[in-house]
């Protein structure tokens, strides 16, 4: 009976599909995150605190990230994987650490003015480049009130954050398991 080496091609196409599936799918997942915070926006009077257009920001870094290492998957898996997963798994703590911020510290606070998210949305300027998705609109109290199936947007932001974290994880032990060219 004849075995499959790692170097088959076999093996070499299980890891392509496999890390351009898994960063393709973090991306889909973070524009379809970032449409439904547009969503209860726009279309429910949901407006963003500082925290909430900070997780925006990291969404399309996230988006970015995933959906440029998911086309170069197709050619160089290990690379794409590697620089992919470990600029994810970055994105992912910081959007971690916003989710958690706004929802323990910021939410109980009357104003988020002047804390690190509302100095650096002003320093950048964001709003005034694309104020549908970047204005603020809330105070971080204010925000916290509104709910997406009984549960605060952040704490979504918190868990779609650790999935991505956890897709990185795949990507990257996908791309280590893929051989070399």
């Amino acid at each position: 009976m004849a075995s499959v080496s790692s170097t088959s091609p076999a093996a070499r196409g299980v890891a392509r599909p496999r890390v351009a599936a898994v960063l393709a799918a973090i991306g889909a997942g973070s524009v379809a995150a970032l449409g439904v915070a547009l969503v209860a926006q726009h279309g429910f009077g949901i407006e963003p605190c500082p925290w909430c257009v900070i997780q925006r920001l990291v969404l399309i870094g996230v988006a970015l990230a995933a959906l440029g290492g998911a086309a170069v998957a197709r050619g160089a898996p290990r690379a794409a994987g590697g620089i992919a997963g470990v600029v994810l798994l970055a994105l992912a703590a910081g959007g971690a650490v916003a989710a958690w911020y706004q929802h323990t510290v910021a939410a109980k606070q009357f104003s988020c003015s002047f804390t690190w998210a509302d100095r650096t949305l002003m320093s950048l300027q964001l709003d005034a480049w694309l104020p549908s998705v970047f204005k603020v609109g809330a105070t971080c109290a204010d925000a916290a009130q509104a709910t997406l199936l009984g549960l605060p947007f952040e704490v979504w932001g918190g868990g779609w954050f650790t999935l991505v974290a956890l897709g990185a994880i795949v990507a990257l032990a996908s791309a280590i398991r893929a051989p070399a060219r």
